[in-house]
This record gives structure tokens, sequence and C-alpha cells, in this order.
């Protein structure tokens, strides 16, 4: 009766999963031909030899993995490496950017008989967790096949610590499962051991050393001809109300600058028809990227980088960006600004950036980033660097520092994780 009671609640889950799954799709949040992967049913065949399973939740993780990934790969010829993910845009980047060995499948959800069937696939040698997105059914069934397993730049926020506090004793299950947890703060260090962690050591956060982002030098020649003499700036990653914004700070600054180009880049091009909308509602001149790659004209006032990509591009391009969700509408959180320190672009941002606080802490303290409570002070600041170009330039040299300061993070994750290798690998 407890079996047949099991059953009939594991299918309920199953069809429930299902729904949702179907829904996702529909609202075009999910792949339709890689949907089973989403079941645990994957889609290519295990590759011979040895096999590292690194999950990272989203395109952010995704891309701080990339060069533990090149690392990990120049251990062994034979190695191997399954990067997951849980979305479309992480998918798509991972597609562009991983090397030869790596490839990626969409993450199973959690469900008991789903993770069985992922890991009964792929037979992983070692996990390498990504962050702090802690999965029950899959970490306790990592625990109970004794696969080696390690959370990498591993963070706790105050809302997740706090949920974690409350459930302690099945927090503490989750992270024994892990032979060694890195953090990327000694505040993130000290809530994994409050919760029950065995063994934590602070490394760093491993966005610091992630490789520049991309970008195409025939476009950003074009960009740079058809934008020439006018001045410009870039708010990066934006989501819901940040354009409003934009396009204020635009209205605020056209008086002093007339020719002032302001360059969006979404973090959902799929927004792309609302933001059309709500520039052109301010009666500024908009033109769209778009998958043409469309090229400003005198008369664009903003210009929307509706694609997927070319965040890189833009970064090389600008002079001074504001890093989006620190303005949004879903209270914000902050995205990751070393990504335009990199690449020689003075940051700004808004008060929200509570999922980076001790980045930009650390970049406050270096003079790498400058913090901007409002529209005003934003349209100040900008001003101020757009006219100034010994303090632009000022600024954009402290942020490539700081960047260049901490590139040394992959080498400590390395050499912690050394312990964990030999397990997996022979000799590495």
């Amino acid at each position: 009766m407890i079996l047949s009671l099991y059953q009939f609640l594991t299918g309920a889950l199953e069809s429930a999963l299902d729904r949702v799954l179907h829904r996702r799709t529909a609202r075009g949040k999910e792949d339709p031909a890689r949907l089973p992967e989403r079941r645990g049913i994957s889609s290519r065949e295990r590759p011979e030899g040895l096999l590292i399973w690194l999950h990272a939740a989203s395109v952010g993780e995704a891309r701080s993995a990339l060069i533990l990934i090149d690392r990990l790969l120049a251990l062994h010829p034979d190695l191997h490496i399954l990067v997951t993910t849980g979305t479309l845009t992480s998918a798509r980047m991972l597609r562009d950017n991983l090397p030869e060995r790596a490839f990626h499948q969409f993450y199973p959800l959690d469900v008991p008989s789903w993770t069985a069937r992922f890991l009964d696939h792929w037979r992983p040698d070692g996990v390498l967790w990504m962050e702090s997105e802690l999965w029950p059914n899959m970490i306790l069934a990592l625990k109970e096949r004794r696969i080696p397993a390690a959370l990498v730049n591993g963070r706790l926020s105050d809302k997740s610590f706090r949920i974690w506090k409350i459930f302690r004793k099945t927090a503490g299950s989750l992270l024994e499962s892990f032979t060694l947890i890195l953090a990327q703060t000694d505040r993130d260090a000290g809530r994994f051991s409050t919760l029950g962690a065995r063994q934590v050591v602070t490394t760093g956060n491993l966005k610091y050393s992630a490789t520049p982002l991309p970008f195409n030098e025939a476009d950003l020649n074009h960009l740079r001809a058809y934008a020439r003499g006018r001045p410009l700036w870039l708010f990066a990653s934006t989501h819901e109300g940040e354009e409003t914004l934009a396009c204020r700070v635009h209205d605020i600054l056209k008086n002093t600058f007339p020719d002032l180009l302001t360059i969006l880049v979404p973090r959902h091009p799929d927004r792309r028809s609302r933001i059309k909308a709500l520039c052109e509602s301010h009666g500024l001149n908009t033109m769209m990227r778009g998958e043409a790659k469309a090229l400003p004209n005198p008369e664009t006032e903003i210009y929307v980088a509706d694609t997927m990509g070319e965040l890189g591009l833009f970064y090389r391009l600008a002079p001074v960006a504001c890093i989006g969700r620190s303005f949004s509408d879903d209270g914000g959180g902050g995205h990751n600004p070393i990504e335009a320190a990199q690449l020689h672009c003075a940051v700004l941002h808004g008060p929200r950036v509570q999922y980076q606080r001790d980045l930009y802490r650390e970049m406050h303290e270096a003079d790498a980033a400058l913090k901007v409570e409002d529209e005003q002070a934003l349209a100040a600041a900008l001003r101020t660097l757009l006219s100034d170009p010994v303090r632009l330039e000022a600024r954009q040299a402290a942020g490539l520092a700081f960047s260049r300061d901490n590139d040394a993070v992959i080498g400590r994750v390395m050499e912690t994780l050394l312990p964990v290798i030999e397990k997996i690998i022979p000799d590495p």
C-alpha cells in the first residue's frame, strides 16, 4: 500500500511538472526539441573515458564557468565535461563558447525518477556545482552514489540564508554531500559553515577571472564608423523599468549633448516590441538592431541591441555603462560589472545591487565603480564623464586595474580543488 501511494504521488508530480514544462514551452521559455532533457532523457550518448559534470544555473554562472572548464580540460586528454543549465539564454551562450570535449544538456527537474535517469545515463566521475542552486533530490542522489562533488563559487544571499536557517537540518544534510565548498566571500563561508558544511574555503568570486566577452571586430568597426564623433553611453542588461529610466536620462542630457546616442542592451531581447513602443512614446527616434544588425543613423537617439551574445561588442564601443537590474521594477539585484570593467568601460550602477553587494563594495573601495541613486544622479554622472575625458579615463583605468588584479581567483580555485580533482582524474 505504501509503495502504491508513493507511485501515485510520484506519477502525480511528474504529470504536474509535464504540464508546467509545456506551458513554459508555449511561452518560449523551453526548447521544444530538447524538452526530454528536462525529464532526464539525454539527447546524446555518454562519451568514453572520464566525465566531470558541471552544473551552472543560468547564463551568469555558465559564463563564469568557462575559464574553469578550460583549466579542467587541460588536465587530461581523455576528460570530457558535461555542462547543465536551466535557461535558453545560457544554452545559446554555451553553444557558441564551449570548447572541444565540453557539451551542454538542460538540467532535469528535481524529480527522483528523472534525476536517477540522468545519473544512470551520464555516470559522472565527479561533479562541480556552481554558486547556490541546491536541488535536494539530485544532491542527495550524488551523496548516495558517493560521487565526489564540490560547490564552486558558492554564495548565499540574505534571503536564501534566512530560509535555509529555518530548515537547518535539511540544509546540513545537503551540504554534507559536498566534499568541499569554495565560497565567494568570508561572509558566504561563514553562512555555509553555520548551516553544517564540513570544509569551506574562501577563494573569491570566479567572475573576477572570467574570460572577456567575445565580439565581432567587423561589427565593431561598422558601429564605430556610424557613431564616430557622437557622445554615447550604454545601459547594459536592462530589465523592466530601466528602459523608461534611460529615456528620461536621455531627455535630460540631450540639452547638453544634442547628438547623444543612448544604447540599450536588454537582458531579455524578447521584450523588443514593448521596448520599442516605450522609447517611441517618449518621442525619441529609436532604431532596433535586430538580426540584420541595422546600424544607427545620425537621427537615431535610442539604439536597442535586441540581439544575443553581443554585449562584449557594446562594452568595447561605449566609454561608460550603467549596469542593469540595479534600478529595475522587480526589486533589482544587479548584474556582473566585471564584464564592463575588463573591457575598459567606466562602470555606473543603481542602488539595488544586493546580489552583487560584496563585489560592488570592493569595486567602490578601488574607485572602480560609481553608485548613482536616481535618474538625476545618473544624468549628472554621465554629463561629467562624457564632457571630461580625464575623469572618464581615470574611472576606466580604475575598473580595468581592478579586474586585472583579481585574475588570480582561478588559480586559487584550481589549487583548492586539487583534493577533489585527484579523486576524479589520475595524476592531474
